[in-house]
């Protein structure tokens, strides 16, 4: 199964379609405005809410949660001890591990479970400049929690990306 994703920088209020292979629209991420924390809601084409995700709130680092049916389902953080910055870890409830690495920032990832490959994040395949592809490469995966795993690090990375920029060059970086 693959989907479309048109790029775009995840913030408060955002709704945008994801598309399936045959440009029918498949899933909404609809971005709640006025919340305390990053919230959004994965909906099917007909409004039905299959995945809620929001940011942690008492977290050490940046976490985001996934819930079906507002149950968990899965966390979602930076991996500690990582020699890859784009590395991330999803634990979910059942106990099992997701391994999520590549360049986040790109759109050119890999979702993995114990070695295998599940689902792959690129641009490669794509001619639209804005857009990058998902694509589910196992038949048993669920497309909906894949999916909401790659709002999820994207978001963080560019969390991420935006906390280094803040923070400036470190003394002695500078050319010159």
């Amino acid at each position: 199964m693959r989907f479309l994703v048109y790029d775009r920088l995840l913030g408060f209020g955002d709704d945008y379609w994801i598309e399936d292979a045959e440009g029918n629209k498949a899933y909404l991420v609809d971005g709640k405005a006025m919340r305390l924390r990053d919230t959004w809601e994965l909906k099917d084409a007909r409004g039905r809410v299959l995945i809620g995700i929001h940011q942690k709130m008492f977290a050490l680092r940046d976490t985001m949660v996934i819930e079906r049916g507002g149950e968990p389902l899965a966390t979602l953080g930076r991996k500690r001890l990582s020699l890859l910055r784009n590395h991330y870890r999803v634990a979910l409830a059942d106990g099992t591990e997701l391994d999520v690495s590549g360049r986040i920032l790109d759109r050119e990832f890999a979702i993995e479970y114990d070695g295998e490959l599940l689902a792959v994040v690129s641009r490669r395949w794509l001619t639209l400049r804005d857009a990058y592809g998902l694509d589910v490469v196992r038949d048993d995966a669920d497309p909906a929690l894949l999916i909401a795993l790659t709002v999820c690090v994207i978001h963080l990375a560019e969390k991420e990306r935006e906390k280094e920029r803040e923070k400036g060059p470190e003394p002695g970086d500078e050319d010159g």
